[in-house]
């Protein structure tokens, strides 16, 4: 879109997959409808590239996670995009020997133990309204307990000290996880590209002192009737986008739902045929700061390695290119040192620099757990709130961000 419309009845404010699963819903209401989003794409935090001419790499979310409640699965096979269902690589694929399968069966142990006294301590903090962290579950002492809070670091985007114990059980796992081909990213973007857009567009004021909210972007000002606001909890909280009135409640509870950090890193392989296709790579580094390694995914000639919490964020503030080094010397270490040579660099993500994300996705800090509802609660019958910081049990998704879209979008309709 080239021009900014002054006036529409619904303006929604980012593109990421809340934002198109609301405008997608609204295409047929009669409701004139405008998506404004900051970058020069959609997708938000889902942005496939082909990181080389051979190997497509999603940027952002690569995981159709619960498959058989998720509603891109639908969108995919509507829209053409294969789907994978074969088993993830972190179940029975491991490679190398740094991890021998008598201690993966031990960690496996130690993990399914952790989740079982969490989800005890869930209900029981859910009954006497005293939530707390998670990390108070880990078995003192036990060997594995460094790797449980590396798994958080993936999961959650933090480690366990940081999680809502309520919160960590409400996520709903069916344990079905499955792929697109040609990238969750590239669905995304196909999902709205028939969507009303004005990139480039970032808003920094929504203004509802008046009977129409007025919204002030980079790229002009325009009124609306109703506003969903999508935008990831970061830019809330951070008050990147202003309310006018404020609206504190909603502050305070984007505060106790930040985004966790989750990084990706793909690497070239020289001779990839060595390597079996689908493969896992961990090291048995008893440390949280580790990376975990997706060998040839569909079959592509690369690694990809999969970093969270303060251990990728470190790595992202030591600037570009140190996930790739962090990627290649914790490799090396487990194939040995010959195998340096065979790896290059391709492509890397930066979500905590990038300025519409400032994270990946989001927890709800101890004591926090109620804040999704909160997030959730339209304000005043004109703003509505979607993302998938608001859904209460596909939180950290796109399509628990894809879903509360909808559900945004039809609360507009039953104010019209």
């Amino acid at each position: 879109m080239t021009s900014l419309p002054s006036s529409v009845d619904v303006a929604i404010i980012g593109a990421g997959a809340a934002g198109l699963g609301a405008a997608n819903t609204l295409k047929d209401s009669g409701l004139s409808v405008i998506v404004l989003e900051a970058r020069d794409r959609i997708g938000g935090r889902a942005h496939t590239i082909m990181a080389s001419p051979d190997v497509t790499f999603d940027v952002g979310c690569g995981w159709l996670h619960s498959a058989d409640e998720n509603s891109f699965v639908k969108i995919a096979e509507r829209l053409g995009f294969e789907i994978n269902r074969s088993l993830p690589p972190w179940r029975e694929r491991a490679h190398g020997k740094a991890f021998p399968q008598a201690e993966r069966d031990d960690f496996m142990h130690a993990l399914n133990a952790f989740y079982d006294r969490a989800e005890i301590a869930a209900a029981e903090a859910a009954k006497s309204g005293r939530d707390c962290a998670a990390s108070l579950y880990l078995e003192p002492g036990n060997r594995w307990n460094p790797m449980i809070d590396a798994i958080s670091t993936y999961v959650n985007g933090c480690e366990l000290d940081q999680v809502s114990v309520i919160d960590m059980d409400a996520y709903e796992d069916t344990d079905i996880n499955w792929r697109v081909r040609r990238g969750y990213g590239a669905l995304i973007a196909a999902y709205g590209a028939t969507c009303p857009l004005a990139l480039n567009c970032a808003v920094t004021l929504i203004d509802h002192s008046s009977k129409r909210v007025r919204i002030e972007t980079s790229r002009g000002t325009l009124t609306a009737d109703k506003v969903i606001i999508t935008v990831p909890t970061s830019l809330i909280a951070d008050e990147a986008i202003r309310f006018h009135p404020p609206l504190p409640q909603k502050v305070d509870a984007a505060r106790g739902l930040p985004l966790g950090l989750a990084d990706k890193v793909t690497l070239a392989v020289d001779e990839p045929e060595a390597l079996p296709v689908e493969g896992n790579l961990r090291a048995a580094t008893m440390r949280t700061e580790m990376g975990t390694y997706h060998i040839r995914p569909f079959g592509q000639p690369c690694i990809e390695g999969f970093f969270g919490g303060r251990f990728a964020q470190s790595l992202e503030d030591a600037g570009p290119g140190a996930l790739a080094a962090a990627s290649i010397d914790e490799i090396v270490s487990i194939l040995g040192n010959d195998f340096r040579r065979k790896l290059k660099p391709l492509a890397e993500s930066r979500w905590a620099h990038d300025p519409f994300a400032r994270g990946s996705y989001s927890h709800a800090l101890p004591g926090h757990a109620g804040d999704r509802e909160v997030l959730a609660a339209p304000v005043d019958g004109r703003l509505f709130f979607a993302g998938e910081a608001t859904s209460p049990e596909f939180f950290s998704t796109a399509h628990g961000a894809r879903d509360s879209g909808e559900r945004a979008a039809e609360e507009v309709l039953t104010k019209r």
